[in-house]
């Protein structure tokens, strides 16, 4: 069976849950062939190994973290030119996908970005896509070359498959650029304690009918008691009451948990490319044409400072 290549997004060799993702969907179409860049390896191998990575190709290097997407690209490339992969697969974050565009380039392939699914063809990979605010779904394959695919996150639930996860060594050699773009200064995100944005399984996001920052609270109350991620709408982000690192919409982050929950979003196309492949999607507004209804599979018409902290009220009931 063909091996795939799948770029492991991780911290310090803690496996992020989307290369889990990855190399279940990877399983469809081959043997994982997990690639570790940076420290932690060793750490990191175990988990890969159960999720099915066949061997960990790992490469440990300052390049990595001093400098910016160029080295890496070096590192996959030369995965790439020492298994011949059926695939390499990729997250859909914003590193992911510049790491994928400029891989396929030195390649010579093709690129699918931001896939919801992934199965096996009679001549190469299929991956789907869900376009034109979730109206449509397309099923595409690359033609020319090795198939580059980014897949957003929460597209699978992670399985478990043990495999030998057998840790080698990888050789890179940097190229001239890969020392162009220097990394400076590092500063730490604060914690909220709450899951990142990208990879929640639940987000609660307000928009402009939240009214101001201070109400952002009712909020982060829903949100907690279900234990998920925080958003924001293009016109809250604008008006300063969130931070624009919690920004859903085309110039925020493209988000796709299995519950979406928009509060005061009046649903412009803007936000609608950033959250329409989410598995569930609930509406509190109270106007009743808001485009945001098209979208959805559950609307509340109502006032969301009085639905918002019922509904919180009812799940911490409901909790115990």
């Amino acid at each position: 069976m063909a091996e795939v290549l799948v770029y492991v997004d991780h911290v310090d060799g803690a496996v992020r849950k989307p290369t889990l993702e990855l190399l279940t969907l990877a399983r469809r179409i081959g043997e994982p062939v997990a690639v570790h860049l940076g420290a932690g390896a060793d750490t990191a191998a175990a988990t890969l190994a159960e999720y099915g990575a066949v061997k960990v190709l790992a490469a440990d290097a300052a390049e990595f973290a001093d400098y910016l997407v160029v080295p890496k690209v070096d590192a996959l490339e030369a995965a790439y030119n020492a298994v011949s992969p059926a695939a390499v697969l990729l997250p859909s974050s914003a590193e992911g996908k510049e790491i994928a565009a400029r891989l396929a380039v030195r390649i010579g392939s093709g690129i699918i970005t931001d896939a919801v699914d992934l199965e096996a063809g009679d001549e190469g990979p299929v991956a789907t896509q869900s376009v034109f605010a979730a109206s449509y779904s397309t099923k595409s394959r690359v033609t020319k070359g090795t198939p580059v695919i980014t897949v957003k996150p929460n597209s699978a639930a992670p399985e478990t498959a043990p495999a030998a996860g057998t840790v080698e060594q990888l050789a890179v050699s940097f190229g001239e650029k890969s020392t162009g773009t220097k990394v400076v200064s590092r500063t730490p995100r604060e914690s909220t304690g709450r899951p990142d944005l990208t990879e929640a399984a639940i987000v609660v996001s307000g928009g402009r009918g939240v009214n101001g920052a201070e109400n952002f609270a009712i909020v982060e109350a829903l949100a907690d008691s279900l234990g998920a991620a925080v958003g924001a709408s293009r016109a809250a982000v604008d008006a300063g009451w969130y931070p624009h690192t919690n920004q859903v919409g085309q110039t925020g982050k493209s988000v796709s948990p299995q519950l979406y929950i928009a509060a005061g979003i009046s649903g412009a196309i803007q936000h609608r490319a950033g959250m329409q492949t989410s598995k569930t999607i609930v509406a509190i507004n109270k106007d009743a044409e808001a485009p945001i209804f098209e979208l959805v599979d559950y609307g509340v018409v109502g006032d969301l400072f009085e639905v918002v902290p019922q509904l919180t009220d009812e799940v911490k009931a409901r909790k115990g």
